[in-house]
């Protein structure tokens, strides 16, 4: 004989079925909120405070080796100028998504090849040091480098080795713009290559804080 379910025991089930239920889209909501603070923190850290890199060639050894992932403090140039010595992060040029080209950025702002605009255009951005600031003279001879007319050589330890000058340099730096070299100074395609010599300032991102990966510590 089956037992009957007085109306209180209905109630009760009917009541404890709703509250399962609200409880399960309260879960669903919460886990929403926190991807969302998630992503937005990630963002904001991202784009405003540090900048994340991976070093893809050996253009800066024995300082950041190959490979290595680096993370520099957007902040220190958004409340600060670039100094002579500082390894920073900024944009070179562009990969064109129309056309494939890598290139530097032009003054004319677009794709070389397409005429693309830049703003439409993945960024490509490079590592480097600061050797010449805004009004400097730079010459480069005789495996050195010589600032503002000093006949005594810029020190420069981080050096992975001797630098080959097979003919003598001259750079005068404009207004508001730094001329960046690699501390693999033998193997790194920098301001001495180019064909815009100088990087401006307001490209210039994030200053190199320290590598996390594969090795820690701090970068000078």
């Amino acid at each position: 004989m089956k037992n009957k379910k007085g109306p209180n025991e209905t109630l009760q089930e009917e009541s404890d079925i709703e509250g399962k239920k609200t409880d399960w889209k309260a879960e669903i909501i919460s886990w929403i909120q926190i991807l969302v603070i998630a992503a937005l923190s990630a963002f904001i850290l991202d784009t405003f405070i540090i900048a994340n890199s991976r070093i893809p060639s050996g253009s800066m050894e024995n300082t950041i080796m190959t490979g290595d992932r680096v993370i520099g403090s957007r902040l220190s140039y958004r409340f600060g100028d670039p100094q002579r010595g500082d390894v920073a992060i900024f944009i070179y040029g562009y990969e064109c998504r129309e056309c494939g080209l890598s290139y530097q950025e032009a003054p004319d702002g677009v794709c070389p090849r397409c005429g693309r605009s830049d703003k439409r255009n993945a960024k490509i951005y490079y590592v480097k040091r600061v050797i010449g600031l805004p009004g400097d003279t730079v010459d480069i001879h005789d495996g050195h480098v010589y600032l503002n007319g000093s006949e005594e050589p810029y020190d420069e330890p981080y050096l992975k080795e001797t630098m080959l000058t097979p003919q003598a340099l001259h750079y005068e730096v404009p207004e508001g713009c730094y001329l960046m070299l690699g501390d693999n100074r033998n193997w790194s395609a920098d301001a001495r290559f180019w064909q815009y010599t100088y990087i401006r300032k307001e490209k210039i991102i994030a200053k190199v804080l320290f590598s996390y990966f594969p090795r820690i510590g701090w970068i000078k």
